[in-house]
Protein backbone atom coordinates (compact mmCIF):
# COMPACT_ATOMS: atom_id res chain seq x y z
CA UNK A 1 0.00 0.00 0.00
CA UNK A 2 1.08 3.52 -0.74
CA UNK A 3 1.75 5.57 2.39
CA UNK A 4 -1.08 8.06 2.69
CA UNK A 5 -1.41 10.76 5.32
CA UNK A 6 -4.68 10.16 7.15
CA UNK A 7 -6.84 12.98 8.40
CA UNK A 8 -9.73 12.62 10.86
CA UNK A 9 -13.08 12.48 9.05
CA UNK A 10 -15.99 14.48 10.48
CA UNK A 11 -19.50 13.67 9.28
CA UNK A 12 -22.08 16.49 9.27
CA UNK A 13 -25.68 15.38 8.75
CA UNK A 14 -28.56 17.12 7.01
CA UNK A 15 -31.74 18.94 8.02
CA UNK A 16 -33.97 17.15 10.53
CA UNK A 17 -36.94 19.52 10.41
CA UNK A 18 -39.24 19.94 13.39
CA UNK A 19 -38.83 18.76 17.00
CA UNK A 20 -39.93 15.21 16.24
CA UNK A 21 -37.46 14.99 13.37
CA UNK A 22 -34.65 16.25 15.61
CA UNK A 23 -35.58 13.74 18.32
CA UNK A 24 -35.51 10.96 15.76
CA UNK A 25 -32.14 12.08 14.40
CA UNK A 26 -30.38 12.11 17.75
CA UNK A 27 -31.48 8.53 18.45
CA UNK A 28 -29.07 7.40 15.71
CA UNK A 29 -25.56 7.02 17.18
CA UNK A 30 -23.95 7.98 13.87
CA UNK A 31 -26.52 10.46 12.53
CA UNK A 32 -27.14 8.32 9.41
CA UNK A 33 -23.56 7.76 8.27
CA UNK A 34 -23.99 4.12 9.29
CA UNK A 35 -26.98 3.48 7.00
CA UNK A 36 -26.39 0.99 4.21
CA UNK A 37 -28.68 -0.36 1.55
CA UNK A 38 -29.61 -3.38 -0.49
CA UNK A 39 -30.77 -3.38 -4.05
CA UNK A 40 -30.96 -5.77 -6.98
CA UNK A 41 -29.31 -5.79 -10.37
CA UNK A 42 -30.20 -7.82 -13.43
CA UNK A 43 -27.86 -10.81 -13.50
CA UNK A 44 -27.53 -13.95 -15.62
CA UNK A 45 -30.74 -15.38 -17.08
CA UNK A 46 -32.62 -12.18 -16.19
CA UNK A 47 -32.60 -13.14 -12.53
CA UNK A 48 -32.14 -10.39 -9.92
CA UNK A 49 -28.78 -10.38 -8.19
CA UNK A 50 -28.74 -9.25 -4.56
CA UNK A 51 -26.30 -6.44 -3.79
CA UNK A 52 -25.51 -5.18 -0.29
CA UNK A 53 -23.81 -1.87 0.49
CA UNK A 54 -22.56 -1.85 4.05
CA UNK A 55 -22.62 1.96 4.64
CA UNK A 56 -19.88 4.59 4.29
CA UNK A 57 -18.97 4.19 7.95
CA UNK A 58 -18.27 0.47 7.78
CA UNK A 59 -16.62 0.63 4.36
CA UNK A 60 -14.13 3.26 5.54
CA UNK A 61 -13.28 0.90 8.39
CA UNK A 62 -12.75 -2.01 6.02
CA UNK A 63 -11.16 -0.25 3.04
CA UNK A 64 -9.14 2.57 4.57
CA UNK A 65 -8.47 1.32 8.13
CA UNK A 66 -10.46 4.09 9.81
CA UNK A 67 -11.80 3.69 13.36
CA UNK A 68 -14.87 4.93 15.17
CA UNK A 69 -14.06 5.74 18.80
CA UNK A 70 -17.11 6.14 21.00
CA UNK A 71 -17.13 3.84 24.05
CA UNK A 72 -20.45 5.22 25.25
CA UNK A 73 -19.87 8.92 24.65
CA UNK A 74 -17.89 10.49 21.80
CA UNK A 75 -17.34 13.77 23.65
CA UNK A 76 -16.28 11.99 26.86
CA UNK A 77 -13.87 9.85 24.87
CA UNK A 78 -12.28 12.92 23.30
CA UNK A 79 -11.98 14.64 26.67
CA UNK A 80 -10.46 11.63 28.44
CA UNK A 81 -7.90 10.54 25.82
CA UNK A 82 -4.84 12.53 24.84
CA UNK A 83 -3.51 10.15 22.16
CA UNK A 84 -6.13 9.56 19.47
CA UNK A 85 -5.27 8.11 16.04
CA UNK A 86 -5.84 10.47 13.11
CA UNK A 87 -7.43 7.67 11.03
CA UNK A 88 -10.67 8.05 12.94
CA UNK A 89 -14.28 9.04 12.15
CA UNK A 90 -16.31 11.50 14.19
CA UNK A 91 -19.89 12.73 14.05
CA UNK A 92 -20.72 16.38 14.60
CA UNK A 93 -23.76 15.87 16.85
CA UNK A 94 -25.01 19.46 16.61
CA UNK A 95 -28.67 18.48 16.98
CA UNK A 96 -28.24 16.94 20.45
CA UNK A 97 -28.69 20.26 22.27
CA UNK A 98 -31.96 20.83 20.38
CA UNK A 99 -33.52 17.47 21.26
CA UNK A 100 -36.07 16.99 24.03
CA UNK A 101 -35.29 13.30 24.48
CA UNK A 102 -32.49 14.07 26.97
CA UNK A 103 -34.70 16.15 29.25
CA UNK A 104 -33.78 19.68 30.26
CA UNK A 105 -34.46 22.72 28.08
CA UNK A 106 -33.76 22.13 24.37
CA UNK A 107 -32.06 24.98 22.52
CA UNK A 108 -33.44 26.27 19.25
CA UNK A 109 -31.38 25.20 16.23
CA UNK A 110 -29.31 27.90 14.55
CA UNK A 111 -27.04 27.06 11.64
CA UNK A 112 -24.33 29.50 12.69
CA UNK A 113 -24.17 27.83 16.11
CA UNK A 114 -23.77 24.42 14.46
CA UNK A 115 -20.87 25.82 12.40
CA UNK A 116 -19.21 27.31 15.49
CA UNK A 117 -19.60 23.95 17.24
CA UNK A 118 -17.96 22.27 14.26
CA UNK A 119 -14.93 24.53 14.72
CA UNK A 120 -14.67 23.52 18.38
CA UNK A 121 -14.77 19.84 17.41
CA UNK A 122 -12.07 20.35 14.77
CA UNK A 123 -9.80 22.18 17.20
CA UNK A 124 -10.20 19.37 19.73
CA UNK A 125 -9.38 16.76 17.08
CA UNK A 126 -6.31 18.68 16.00
CA UNK A 127 -5.07 18.80 19.58
CA UNK A 128 -5.83 15.16 20.34
CA UNK A 129 -4.74 13.49 17.07
CA UNK A 130 -1.90 15.78 16.00
CA UNK A 131 -3.46 15.97 12.53
CA UNK A 132 -3.01 19.37 10.87
CA UNK A 133 -6.53 19.35 9.37
CA UNK A 134 -9.70 17.29 9.10
CA UNK A 135 -11.83 16.05 6.21
CA UNK A 136 -15.47 17.14 6.20
CA UNK A 137 -18.10 14.81 4.73
CA UNK A 138 -21.58 16.32 4.68
CA UNK A 139 -25.08 15.42 3.58
CA UNK A 140 -27.64 18.01 2.50
CA UNK A 141 -27.80 20.93 4.98
CA UNK A 142 -24.59 19.62 6.56
CA UNK A 143 -22.71 21.01 3.58
CA UNK A 144 -24.12 24.46 4.36
CA UNK A 145 -22.93 24.12 7.96
CA UNK A 146 -19.46 23.38 6.59
CA UNK A 147 -19.59 26.31 4.18
CA UNK A 148 -20.71 28.62 7.00
CA UNK A 149 -17.59 27.55 8.90
CA UNK A 150 -15.33 28.11 5.89
CA UNK A 151 -16.91 31.29 4.53
CA UNK A 152 -18.04 33.14 7.68
CA UNK A 153 -17.02 31.72 11.07
CA UNK A 154 -13.30 31.39 10.33
CA UNK A 155 -12.96 34.63 8.28
CA UNK A 156 -14.73 36.55 11.06
CA UNK A 157 -12.06 35.20 13.45
CA UNK A 158 -9.31 36.20 10.98
CA UNK A 159 -8.33 32.55 10.56
CA UNK A 160 -7.39 30.62 7.43
CA UNK A 161 -9.88 27.84 6.49
CA UNK A 162 -7.03 25.76 5.06
CA UNK A 163 -5.52 25.58 8.55
CA UNK A 164 -8.50 23.48 9.64
CA UNK A 165 -9.99 21.63 6.66
CA UNK A 166 -8.23 19.41 4.13
CA UNK A 167 -11.16 18.53 1.84
CA UNK A 168 -14.93 18.91 1.75
CA UNK A 169 -17.24 16.31 0.17
CA UNK A 170 -20.97 17.02 -0.05
CA UNK A 171 -23.85 14.69 -0.85
CA UNK A 172 -26.92 16.46 -2.23
CA UNK A 173 -26.20 19.76 -0.51
CA UNK A 174 -28.51 22.63 -1.60
CA UNK A 175 -25.60 24.96 -2.30
CA UNK A 176 -27.98 27.25 -4.18
CA UNK A 177 -30.86 26.79 -1.76
CA UNK A 178 -34.10 24.88 -2.26
CA UNK A 179 -36.55 26.04 -4.92
CA UNK A 180 -39.78 24.64 -6.31
CA UNK A 181 -41.07 24.06 -9.81
CA UNK A 182 -44.59 24.95 -8.77
CA UNK A 183 -46.08 28.05 -7.21
CA UNK A 184 -44.17 30.65 -9.26
CA UNK A 185 -42.04 31.53 -6.23
CA UNK A 186 -44.95 31.81 -3.78
CA UNK A 187 -43.98 28.69 -1.81
CA UNK A 188 -40.45 30.01 -1.29
CA UNK A 189 -41.79 33.38 -0.11
CA UNK A 190 -44.12 31.75 2.43
CA UNK A 191 -41.32 29.50 3.68
CA UNK A 192 -38.86 32.35 4.07
CA UNK A 193 -41.38 34.70 5.66
CA UNK A 194 -42.68 32.23 8.23
CA UNK A 195 -39.45 30.29 8.82
CA UNK A 196 -41.56 27.16 9.25
CA UNK A 197 -39.52 24.50 11.08
CA UNK A 198 -36.41 26.60 10.39
CA UNK A 199 -36.58 25.88 6.64
CA UNK A 200 -35.85 29.54 5.82
CA UNK A 201 -32.17 28.54 6.00
CA UNK A 202 -32.64 27.34 2.40
CA UNK A 203 -33.79 30.77 1.21
CA UNK A 204 -31.49 33.49 -0.19
CA UNK A 205 -31.69 35.95 2.71
CA UNK A 206 -30.70 33.52 5.46
CA UNK A 207 -28.07 31.99 3.18
CA UNK A 208 -26.58 35.44 2.60
CA UNK A 209 -26.43 35.96 6.37
CA UNK A 210 -24.59 32.75 7.23
CA UNK A 211 -22.36 32.57 4.14
CA UNK A 212 -21.10 36.16 4.14
CA UNK A 213 -18.30 37.33 6.48
CA UNK A 214 -18.93 40.54 8.41
CA UNK A 215 -16.42 42.53 6.35
CA UNK A 216 -18.30 41.69 3.13
CA UNK A 217 -21.85 42.38 4.30
CA UNK A 218 -23.44 45.05 2.09
CA UNK A 219 -25.09 47.74 4.28
CA UNK A 220 -27.68 48.18 1.52
CA UNK A 221 -28.74 44.56 1.85
CA UNK A 222 -28.16 41.42 -0.19
CA UNK A 223 -27.03 42.41 -3.71
CA UNK A 224 -29.13 41.16 -6.61
CA UNK A 225 -26.00 39.64 -8.14
CA UNK A 226 -25.18 37.55 -5.06
CA UNK A 227 -25.42 33.79 -5.58
CA UNK A 228 -25.51 31.31 -2.72
CA UNK A 229 -23.73 28.70 -4.85
CA UNK A 230 -20.56 30.74 -5.16
CA UNK A 231 -17.53 30.14 -2.97
CA UNK A 232 -15.33 33.20 -3.53
CA UNK A 233 -11.77 32.52 -4.67
CA UNK A 234 -9.47 35.08 -3.12
CA UNK A 235 -6.56 35.18 -0.72
CA UNK A 236 -7.38 33.16 2.35
CA UNK A 237 -10.53 31.54 0.92
CA UNK A 238 -10.97 27.79 0.92
CA UNK A 239 -9.97 26.55 -2.57
CA UNK A 240 -12.82 25.20 -4.66
CA UNK A 241 -10.63 22.43 -6.09
CA UNK A 242 -10.64 20.88 -2.60
CA UNK A 243 -14.44 20.56 -2.77
CA UNK A 244 -16.42 17.71 -4.37
CA UNK A 245 -20.19 17.89 -4.88
CA UNK A 246 -22.16 14.69 -5.50
CA UNK A 247 -25.34 15.55 -7.41
CA UNK A 248 -28.37 13.28 -7.38
CA UNK A 249 -30.65 13.03 -10.44
CA UNK A 250 -33.37 10.61 -9.28
CA UNK A 251 -36.46 12.36 -7.85
CA UNK A 252 -38.83 9.41 -8.26
CA UNK A 253 -37.34 7.38 -5.39
CA UNK A 254 -37.56 10.23 -2.86
CA UNK A 255 -40.51 9.19 -0.71
CA UNK A 256 -40.63 12.01 1.87
CA UNK A 257 -44.14 13.46 2.37
CA UNK A 258 -45.59 10.66 0.25
CA UNK A 259 -43.81 12.01 -2.82
CA UNK A 260 -45.16 15.56 -2.48
CA UNK A 261 -41.66 17.00 -2.02
CA UNK A 262 -40.48 15.40 -5.23
CA UNK A 263 -43.52 16.67 -7.09
CA UNK A 264 -43.03 20.23 -5.80
CA UNK A 265 -39.28 20.42 -6.50
CA UNK A 266 -39.66 18.91 -9.96
CA UNK A 267 -38.05 16.37 -12.25
CA UNK A 268 -34.70 18.16 -12.50
CA UNK A 269 -33.72 17.20 -8.96
CA UNK A 270 -32.91 14.45 -6.48
CA UNK A 271 -36.41 14.85 -5.03
CA UNK A 272 -35.47 17.74 -2.72
CA UNK A 273 -32.57 19.67 -4.28
CA UNK A 274 -32.67 20.80 -7.88
CA UNK A 275 -29.68 19.68 -9.95
CA UNK A 276 -28.45 23.22 -10.66
CA UNK A 277 -28.48 24.05 -6.94
CA UNK A 278 -26.56 20.95 -5.83
CA UNK A 279 -23.02 22.05 -6.68
CA UNK A 280 -20.55 24.88 -6.28
CA UNK A 281 -19.33 26.28 -9.62
CA UNK A 282 -15.64 25.52 -9.98
CA UNK A 283 -15.72 22.56 -7.58
CA UNK A 284 -15.38 18.95 -8.68
CA UNK A 285 -18.66 17.13 -9.15
CA UNK A 286 -20.25 13.92 -10.31
CA UNK A 287 -23.84 13.13 -11.22
CA UNK A 288 -25.36 9.83 -10.09
CA UNK A 289 -28.91 8.54 -10.54
CA UNK A 290 -29.76 8.49 -6.86
CA UNK A 291 -32.34 10.30 -4.73
CA UNK A 292 -31.68 12.76 -1.92
CA UNK A 293 -32.11 10.16 0.81
CA UNK A 294 -34.03 7.02 1.64
CA UNK A 295 -33.62 3.47 0.39
CA UNK A 296 -32.04 4.66 -2.86
CA UNK A 297 -30.33 7.72 -1.41
CA UNK A 298 -26.96 9.29 -2.19
CA UNK A 299 -25.22 8.61 1.12
CA UNK A 300 -26.16 4.95 1.42
CA UNK A 301 -25.07 4.09 -2.12
CA UNK A 302 -22.10 2.41 -3.75
CA UNK A 303 -21.98 5.27 -6.27
CA UNK A 304 -21.63 7.84 -3.51
CA UNK A 305 -19.01 5.87 -1.61
CA UNK A 306 -16.77 5.19 -4.61
CA UNK A 307 -16.70 8.88 -5.53
CA UNK A 308 -16.01 9.74 -1.89
CA UNK A 309 -13.20 7.22 -1.51
CA UNK A 310 -11.33 8.23 -4.65
CA UNK A 311 -11.65 11.96 -3.98
CA UNK A 312 -10.33 11.51 -0.44
CA UNK A 313 -7.62 8.90 -1.06
CA UNK A 314 -6.91 8.79 -4.81
CA UNK A 315 -3.50 9.64 -6.26
CA UNK A 316 -4.41 10.76 -9.81
CA UNK A 317 -6.93 13.24 -11.15
CA UNK A 318 -8.04 12.59 -14.73
CA UNK A 319 -9.94 15.15 -16.76
CA UNK A 320 -11.49 14.47 -20.15
CA UNK A 321 -12.61 17.29 -22.43
CA UNK A 322 -13.98 17.53 -25.97
CA UNK A 323 -11.79 19.98 -27.91
CA UNK A 324 -11.48 21.51 -31.39
CA UNK A 325 -14.94 20.38 -32.43
CA UNK A 326 -16.87 22.17 -35.15
CA UNK A 327 -20.47 21.17 -35.60
CA UNK A 328 -22.06 21.15 -39.01
CA UNK A 329 -23.97 24.40 -39.32
CA UNK A 330 -27.71 24.45 -39.63
CA UNK A 331 -30.53 26.71 -38.61
CA UNK A 332 -32.39 25.55 -35.55
CA UNK A 333 -29.90 22.77 -34.74
CA UNK A 334 -28.55 22.46 -31.22
CA UNK A 335 -26.20 19.83 -29.83
CA UNK A 336 -25.96 17.93 -26.57
CA UNK A 337 -23.54 15.36 -25.15
CA UNK A 338 -24.32 12.49 -22.84
CA UNK A 339 -21.52 10.89 -20.83
CA UNK A 340 -21.17 7.91 -18.52
CA UNK A 341 -17.99 7.17 -16.61
CA UNK A 342 -17.20 3.66 -15.37
CA UNK A 343 -14.18 2.36 -13.46
CA UNK A 344 -13.02 -1.22 -13.83
CA UNK A 345 -13.98 -3.52 -10.99
CA UNK A 346 -17.04 -1.57 -9.82
CA UNK A 347 -20.67 -2.63 -10.34
CA UNK A 348 -21.90 0.96 -10.70
CA UNK A 349 -21.54 4.00 -12.93
CA UNK A 350 -19.42 6.66 -11.23
CA UNK A 351 -20.83 9.60 -13.16
CA UNK A 352 -23.58 10.00 -15.72
CA UNK A 353 -25.14 13.00 -17.39
CA UNK A 354 -28.08 11.92 -19.53
CA UNK A 355 -30.95 13.76 -21.17
CA UNK A 356 -33.36 11.30 -19.56
CA UNK A 357 -31.98 12.42 -16.16
CA UNK A 358 -32.37 16.11 -17.06
CA UNK A 359 -28.65 16.85 -17.05
CA UNK A 360 -27.04 16.43 -20.50
CA UNK A 361 -24.04 18.59 -21.37
CA UNK A 362 -25.18 21.48 -23.53
CA UNK A 363 -22.71 21.99 -26.37
CA UNK A 364 -24.39 24.70 -28.44
CA UNK A 365 -24.22 28.28 -27.31
CA UNK A 366 -22.27 27.57 -24.12
CA UNK A 367 -19.05 29.41 -23.20
CA UNK A 368 -15.91 27.39 -23.79
CA UNK A 369 -13.79 26.31 -20.85
CA UNK A 370 -10.70 27.15 -22.88
CA UNK A 371 -10.95 29.88 -25.52
CA UNK A 372 -8.10 28.44 -27.59
CA UNK A 373 -9.63 25.04 -28.35
CA UNK A 374 -13.27 25.40 -27.32
CA UNK A 375 -12.84 22.77 -24.61
CA UNK A 376 -15.96 21.32 -23.02
CA UNK A 377 -15.27 19.25 -19.92
CA UNK A 378 -16.95 15.84 -20.16
CA UNK A 379 -15.85 14.27 -16.88
CA UNK A 380 -13.35 14.49 -14.06
CA UNK A 381 -12.50 11.46 -11.97
CA UNK A 382 -10.00 10.41 -9.35
CA UNK A 383 -8.08 7.15 -9.51
CA UNK A 384 -6.04 5.23 -6.97
CA UNK A 385 -3.15 2.97 -7.95
CA UNK A 386 -3.78 0.72 -4.95
CA UNK A 387 -7.23 -0.13 -6.32
CA UNK A 388 -6.12 -1.35 -9.76
CA UNK A 389 -7.26 -4.74 -11.07
CA UNK A 390 -6.10 -7.45 -11.15
CA UNK A 391 -4.47 -6.90 -7.73
CA UNK A 392 -0.84 -5.94 -7.92
CA UNK A 393 -0.53 -5.98 -11.68
CA UNK A 394 -3.26 -4.28 -13.66
CA UNK A 395 -3.58 -0.75 -14.92
CA UNK A 396 -6.18 1.66 -13.65
CA UNK A 397 -8.86 1.42 -16.33
CA UNK A 398 -11.87 3.56 -16.86
CA UNK A 399 -14.31 3.95 -19.72
CA UNK A 400 -15.93 7.16 -20.92
CA UNK A 401 -19.10 6.54 -22.91
CA UNK A 402 -19.78 9.58 -25.13
CA UNK A 403 -22.93 10.23 -27.15
CA UNK A 404 -23.52 13.34 -29.28
CA UNK A 405 -27.12 14.17 -30.12
CA UNK A 406 -28.69 16.87 -32.29
CA UNK A 407 -31.98 18.60 -31.65
CA UNK A 408 -33.85 20.54 -34.31
CA UNK A 409 -36.21 23.40 -33.71
CA UNK A 410 -38.77 25.02 -35.99
CA UNK A 411 -40.37 28.29 -34.91
CA UNK A 412 -39.30 27.65 -31.33
CA UNK A 413 -40.62 24.10 -31.13
CA UNK A 414 -38.71 20.83 -31.34
CA UNK A 415 -39.06 19.27 -34.76
CA UNK A 416 -39.38 15.47 -34.91
CA UNK A 417 -39.67 15.03 -38.67
CA UNK A 418 -36.33 13.22 -39.03
CA UNK A 419 -35.96 12.33 -35.35
CA UNK A 420 -35.07 8.85 -34.05
CA UNK A 421 -35.53 8.83 -30.28
CA UNK A 422 -32.41 7.70 -28.35
CA UNK A 423 -30.45 7.28 -31.58
CA UNK A 424 -27.26 9.34 -31.28
CA UNK A 425 -25.38 11.06 -34.09
CA UNK A 426 -22.17 9.75 -32.50
CA UNK A 427 -21.89 6.96 -29.95
CA UNK A 428 -18.64 5.35 -28.77
CA UNK A 429 -16.66 4.56 -25.63
CA UNK A 430 -13.10 5.68 -24.91
CA UNK A 431 -11.23 3.03 -22.92
CA UNK A 432 -8.33 4.53 -20.93
CA UNK A 433 -5.61 2.60 -19.10
CA UNK A 434 -3.40 4.47 -16.63
CA UNK A 435 -0.20 2.73 -15.57
CA UNK A 436 0.72 2.07 -11.96
CA UNK A 437 3.91 1.18 -10.10
CA UNK A 438 3.04 -2.50 -10.69
CA UNK A 439 2.03 -2.34 -14.34
CA UNK A 440 4.62 0.22 -15.37
CA UNK A 441 4.21 3.89 -16.29
CA UNK A 442 2.24 5.06 -19.28
CA UNK A 443 -1.24 5.88 -20.49
CA UNK A 444 -3.05 4.09 -23.29
CA UNK A 445 -6.39 5.02 -24.83
CA UNK A 446 -8.48 3.55 -27.61
CA UNK A 447 -12.07 3.62 -28.79
CA UNK A 448 -14.29 0.63 -28.16
CA UNK A 449 -15.23 0.52 -31.84
CA UNK A 450 -11.55 -0.24 -32.62
CA UNK A 451 -11.19 -3.04 -30.04
CA UNK A 452 -11.66 -6.52 -31.48
CA UNK A 453 -13.62 -8.80 -29.18
CA UNK A 454 -14.66 -8.19 -25.58
CA UNK A 455 -13.32 -5.21 -23.65
CA UNK A 456 -12.53 -7.50 -20.71
CA UNK A 457 -9.99 -9.30 -22.89
CA UNK A 458 -8.38 -6.10 -24.12
CA UNK A 459 -4.82 -5.43 -22.99
CA UNK A 460 -3.15 -2.10 -23.73
CA UNK A 461 -0.29 -2.53 -26.14
CA UNK A 462 2.13 -0.58 -28.22
CA UNK A 463 3.75 2.69 -27.32
CA UNK A 464 1.87 4.61 -24.63
CA UNK A 465 0.66 8.12 -25.33
CA UNK A 466 3.34 10.74 -24.94
CA UNK A 467 3.09 13.79 -22.73
CA UNK A 468 2.50 16.79 -24.98
CA UNK A 469 3.42 19.30 -22.27
CA UNK A 470 6.15 17.74 -20.08
CA UNK A 471 7.10 21.05 -18.44
CA UNK A 472 3.67 21.84 -16.97
CA UNK A 473 3.46 19.19 -14.26
CA UNK A 474 0.27 17.90 -15.89
CA UNK A 475 0.39 14.99 -18.32
CA UNK A 476 -1.60 15.95 -21.44
CA UNK A 477 -2.52 14.05 -24.60
CA UNK A 478 -5.14 14.32 -27.34
CA UNK A 479 -6.97 11.26 -28.69
CA UNK A 480 -8.57 11.82 -32.12
CA UNK A 481 -12.19 10.82 -32.44
CA UNK A 482 -13.02 7.89 -34.73
CA UNK A 483 -13.63 8.51 -38.41
CA UNK A 484 -17.36 8.15 -37.84
CA UNK A 485 -17.31 11.41 -35.86
CA UNK A 486 -15.60 13.52 -38.55
CA UNK A 487 -18.79 14.45 -40.49
CA UNK A 488 -20.35 15.61 -37.21
CA UNK A 489 -17.51 17.14 -35.19
CA UNK A 490 -14.89 17.92 -37.83
CA UNK A 491 -11.52 16.36 -38.55
CA UNK A 492 -9.70 18.24 -35.76
CA UNK A 493 -11.96 17.10 -32.94
CA UNK A 494 -10.41 15.06 -30.16
CA UNK A 495 -10.65 14.13 -26.51
CA UNK A 496 -8.06 15.87 -24.38
CA UNK A 497 -6.88 13.84 -21.39
CA UNK A 498 -5.12 15.63 -18.56
CA UNK A 499 -3.66 13.64 -15.66
CA UNK A 500 -2.28 15.33 -12.57
CA UNK A 501 -1.07 13.99 -9.22
CA UNK A 502 -3.71 14.17 -6.50
CA UNK A 503 -3.42 14.02 -2.74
Amino acid sequence: MTDVIKFPIVYVRGFAGDASGINSAVMDPFYGFNEGSTHVRVGPDDQPSFYQFESPLLRLHLDEDYRILVEGDQEAYLDSHDDIPPNSIWVHRFYDVSASTWGGNPEGFRLEDAAAGLLRLIEKLQAKTGAPRVILVAHSMGGLVCRCLLQKILPDLNREPTDYVEKLFTYGTPHGGIAFDIGSGLLEKIRDATGINGADIFGPQRMYEYLTPENDVDPQGRPDSWSARDMPERDGAFPRHRVFCLVGTDPKDYEVALGLSSAAVGARSDGLVQIENAYVPGAHRAYVHRSHSGRYGLVNSEEGYQNLRRFLFGDRKVEAALVNHQFASGDGVTWQAEVQLSVRGLPIVMHEQLASHWCPIQLSGRPADDATDGAVTLATTFLCGDLSRPPGSGTMRYALHVRILSLREHHGFLSFGDHLERAADFDDTLVVDVGTAHSGPGIWATWNSLIPGAISQHEPGGTPLSDEDPQSGTWVAHIPLPATAVPILGDRSSIRLAVTPWD
